[in-house]
């Protein structure tokens, strides 16, 4: 499905990158989710006048900003793990699914015409491959025209969600990038060049000729770029679409992830797209503003509801109908005003 264009006009009119009118809630953080979040906002503005003012700043920059109470929700794409929230005063739930997929840059290449392991995938971002013919790449794509050409690597120079699920799914598939790199929001990169945000890193791919970069897929399609196939775990190739995504997403165990924590990279399934994951958004228990959470909380509770059609225009997959109840079911035990009296 096309992403609409102009992000940038759909952050303009919705003030997401000035400050909040009354009545208006704030939130920063992952850019990963940022098309799905600036069309709810438009959406739900449209339909309640109430605004979101959202800075899409990488996940590192949410997780900081949520701790510090300079906006009312953070939002992460690597979610943080049980001890954590409970050291912060932290609750976190997960508001849509997704793919984060490779991006190339490579003259007569149309998507999804080359395929990759993720062993050659990390091997590439290691700096251990550095051109595109080599032969773990070619023997991968016989009858591909494959130019004699270095390769330039593309990665996140923030602390990034979409990171965190990228060496997630590295740490799998090679012992060597487990071993030298390992899976972190923010990690010391053996190659290539830094771009911020999702934003930054379709840029930078889209300029460079040989790059190869990786983006969540909304950004793929809005800047129509090429992608390419992947190798799950079942051994099949696969390209990024919703129904591998929602292949992926299906493996997931929500009611037995404390705190939400779930993982949801190199899934089984035949159809399974092997970088899959989930975005979360991040709110205090205990809330000194509690018509902001209010707000905040029934902003969600509408996406939930109303924003499925939105989200599955941007090849996003949303969650069940069984999972957005054991979400409504933690806000109303977690969420509370300063007398703990519970906000949903």
């Amino acid at each position: 499905m096309i992403f609409r264009r102009t992000l940038l006009a759909a952050s303009l009119s919705l003030g997401l990158l000035s400050s909040a009118f009354a009545g208006d809630i704030t939130g920063a953080g992952a850019t990963f989710p940022y098309p799905v979040y600036a069309k709810w906002a438009e959406a739900y503005k449209a339909k309640t006048g109430v605004g979101l003012n959202y800075q899409s700043i990488g996940s590192g920059g949410g997780i900081k900003q949520i701790k510090a109470k300079t906006v009312d929700f953070g939002a992460s794409d690597k979610p943080l793990k049980l001890e954590e929230l409970e050291k912060e005063g932290l609750m976190q739930f997960p508001t849509v699914m997704g793919g984060v997929v490779p991006v190339v840059n490579l003259a007569g290449v149309q998507g999804g015409q080359i395929k990759l392991t993720g062993a050659v995938l990390a091997d590439i971002f290691l700096g251990k491959i550095k051109k595109w013919n080599e032969p773990a790449i070619a023997n991968l794509n016989k009858g591909v025209a494959l130019p004699d050409q270095a390769i330039t690597v593309v990665h996140r120079s923030d602390g990034s969600g979409t990171t965190f699920i990228f060496t997630n799914y590295l740490s799998k598939a090679s012992p060597d990038w487990k071993n030298k790199v390992g899976e972190e929001a923010s990690v010391s990169w053996p190659a290539g060049v830094g771009g911020k945000g999702n934003e930054g890193v379709a840029s930078y791919v889209k300029q460079i000729k040989g790059s190869i970069g990786y983006v969540e897929y909304a950004y793929a399609l809005q800047n129509k770029m090429a992608y390419t196939m992947l190798q799950n775990k079942e051994g099949n190739f696969v390209s990024p679409n919703e129904d591998t995504f929602k292949s992926a997403a299906a493996g997931a165990h929500w009611d037995k992830a404390p705190g939400f924590y779930e993982i949801l990279t190199d899934e089984p399934g035949k159809q399974s797209w092997p970088i899959t994951g989930a975005t979360f958004i991040l709110m205090h228990k205990s809330q000194t503003n509690a018509e902001n959470a209010k707000t905040v909380l029934k902003f969600f509770n509408w996406a939930y509801a109303e924003g499925d059609k939105l989200a599955l225009g941007l090849d996003y997959i949303p969650m069940p109908d069984n999972v957005v109840k054991l979400v409504e079911n933690a806000w109303k035990a977690q969420i509370k005003d300063a007398s703990g009296k519970a906000l949903w």
